[in-house]
């Protein structure tokens, strides 16, 4: 395979991943505030993933690849809220255990690196259009 094709693969990967990223970080921040429906009932637990290299076999191309949609183990939160249907016999609820900052900073990450790919794509397309036209004018 060409190396623009190769190119080409390339970005597509990253965009898939990252599409793939935004969509759980959004998940993580839409149920920031998701709590259990029963005293004492576990919340909503933060969503990982996790990214890998994958070889292409048709163009000897690593790529990126999504390896692991996980859950994040650390400890939830607890909240003083006796008013909650999901508060245990002490007054407290337990809480996702979403950072939200961490989250935007993620998403922000994210967004970058899928407009870095995409421009890649745009700036592959272009050379190869640029290529054809060349090859055009000399015949």
């Amino acid at each position: 395979m060409d190396p623009l094709s190769a190119a080409l693969k390339i970005a597509g990967s990253g965009l898939e991943a990252q599409s793939t990223r935004l969509r759980v970080v959004s998940e993580n921040i839409a149920n920031a505030r998701s709590t259990g429906d029963t005293p004492g009932a576990e919340p909503y637990r933060r969503k990982t993933v996790t990214f890998g290299a994958e070889l292409d076999k048709v163009s000897g191309a690593d790529l990126v690849a999504v390896k692991r949609l996980g859950e994040d183990d650390s400890d939830f939160i607890e909240e003083f809220d006796p008013g909650n249907p999901a508060a245990d016999e002490r007054g407290y609820v337990k809480m996702p255990n979403v950072n939200v900052l961490i989250e935007m900073a993620d998403m922000r990450e994210a967004n970058r690196t899928y407009e870095a790919n995409l421009q890649t794509v745009k700036q592959t397309r272009d050379l190869i259009s640029s290529t054809i036209n060349l090859l055009k004018a000399s015949q």
